[in-house]
């Protein structure tokens, strides 16, 4: 308490005369000690009142800065030193915030990062770079460039801190010039690791980019920090220059190697965050096709990606059918993207211009694999297989093949070949939907039995069926209404008191 005392009264006497500037240091060493928490909070709402008071009593140098002492001892006037002087006190003050948002406790982060962005705000306001000719931009990049630097620490999660920072990016400019700052981060930060992944970097960064939202027009595009005479003519205020500052930010971000969780977070969001706001999507391939190579869940996240790419600009990949068919194994029914997964794997095989070859091979292996398959996903692919018979007639000899292998052994298809061509698929039969008919899950054995009969040309809706978990099928069980069945013929009388019991005549409880 006395300490704040302390402090307010030298905050008056600073900006009550200029003859006082000197105790500006009683703040300043506070604020550089590092020392108690509770002197740093202080400290850092003294420096936020005073520096905010001279920036609006435009009492701080405008222009480039000199260096201090031979501007003092040089021919400014008094008004002019006074001014200088000041100016490096402020660059000592956003010196110690800047390394202030390090500090282990989070009061003393967060206040240093609202401390900036104020100074960030007032800068805009009152600028400190001179306008030089009309139409120059003068607002502090280089200031929100330290800001954006003390949210991406190399060693560190700031997930935290980066979510506070989240209501500053509601503002247009702030959200533009902070994709141009990660931008500048990524190539200095990135380019010294020679391709070694950098994992709370990376991870920092993305925190703070992926929650971005871009505008769809122009007209969007209405809250603005603050606005110079001339906004209008200026990029900060263009879609076009958004959109082209969101693309070589992320492309910067993802030409490196990023460790595999990221991988998942950026592919999850990719098709809906990211590539429609791209001025060329297709400069994605890169990224996509490695992504796609590296296999497991990475491989089938990267597919939403490309499907964009293949049927909305032209994107030829090859061998992607072999690939797609190298995703099929038993985690396929397991992961956390498999209603995702299925549902882009309808699309690829939706045409009706696929050969029967290939069209088979993935019946069958999909087959092979659902007798391992959980009853969720059973009841998911089975419905799935159908609807591939229905757009594939030419397939269902895998189902009517009277003369096929009479053991399992015998069955021709080659599960290890990883070029459908080769698999003999179509020379098989689908043994397993069968197996499936004696299924322990009454749902499942029904569903499997109805390839015994001629299928309907209506194919069914999977849709419902994608997300289809084993908690919704326990409490489906769970609620059914069970009827009750007769267990005994005859009623009895009493334990031993049925007619004609070999125990009744021999013995007797009474």
């Amino acid at each position: 308490m006395a300490r704040s005392a302390a402090l307010a009264a030298c905050l008056e006497a600073v900006l009550g005369s200029r003859s006082n500037a000197n105790r500006v240091f009683e703040i300043l060493e506070l604020l550089a000690g590092q020392e108690d928490e509770e002197d740093l909070l202080c400290a850092g709402r003294a420096c936020s009142r005073l520096f905010g008071a001279l920036l609006e009593r435009r009492e701080l140098l405008v222009g480039p800065l000199p260096a201090e002492e031979p501007s003092l001892a040089g021919d400014y006037s008094a008004e002019d030193k006074y001014k200088v002087w000041m100016r490096h006190r402020y660059k000592e003050c956003v010196d110690c915030l800047a390394e202030l948002m390090g500090h282990d406790a989070f009061q003393v982060k967060e206040l240093s990062l609202c401390t900036l962005m104020k100074f960030v705000e007032l800068e805009a306001r009152y600028p400190l770079i001179k306008v030089e000719w009309k139409g120059s931009l003068t607002f502090p990049r280089d200031l929100l460039k330290v800001v954006v630097d003390g949210l991406l620490p190399l060693n560190e999660d700031a997930s935290l801190l980066i979510s506070r920072f989240q209501e500053y990016m509601e503002y247009d400019d702030i959200q533009y010039f902070v994709i141009k700052a990660v931008t500048e981060s990524i190539g200095q930060v990135m380019q010294k690791t020679k391709e070694r992944p950098l994992p709370f970097y990376q991870q920092n960064v993305f925190s703070l980019i992926s929650p971005i939202n871009m505008p769809n027009k122009e007209s969007d595009m209405v809250k603005f920090l603050v606005k110079q005479d001339n906004w209008e003519e200026l990029k900060v205020s263009k879609l076009q220059a958004h959109k082209q500052a969101f693309e070589k930010m992320w492309l910067s971000f993802l030409k490196h190697k990023l460790p595999a969780g990221l991988y998942k977070k950026v592919l999850v969001i990719l098709h809906d965050s990211i590539l429609p706001y791209m001025n060329e999507p297709t400069l994605m391939i890169d990224f996509l096709t490695l992504a796609y190579g590296i296999g497991g869940a990475i491989s089938l996240l990267a597919l939403n990606g490309l499907f964009i790419l293949i049927h909305q600009h032209n994107l030829e990949y090859p061998d992607f059918y072999k690939k797609l068919y190298s995703l099929l194994d038993p985690s396929v029914y397991h992961v956390k993207y498999r209603a995702r997964f299925f549902h882009l794997l309808d699309l690829f095989l939706s045409s009706s211009h696929l050969p029967a070859y290939l069209v088979a091979a993935f019946i069958k292996r999909l087959s092979r694999l659902a007798l391992t398959a959980p009853p969720e996903a059973l009841l998911m692919v089975i419905p799935f297989i159908c609807n591939l018979f229905r757009r594939h007639p030419s397939c269902k000899v895998l189902v009517h093949r009277p003369n096929g292998p009479e053991d399992i052994s015998e069955d021709p298809y080659i599960m290890e070949e990883e070029e459908p061509s080769k698999s003999r698929a179509l020379e098989s039969s689908l043994w397993e939907i069968q197996t499936l008919q004696s299924h322990y899950y009454p749902e499942v054995a029904k569903a499997a039995a109805i390839l015994n009969q001629s299928l309907s040309e209506m194919e069914d809706d999977i849709s419902g069926l994608l997300e289809l978990s084993a908690y919704e099928l326990f409490d489906k069980e769970v609620k059914k209404k069970v009827t009750d069945v007769p267990l005994e013929f005859e009623q009895v009388q009493g334990l031993f008191g049925k007619k004609n019991d070999i125990f009744a005549e021999h013995f007797s409880l009474d």
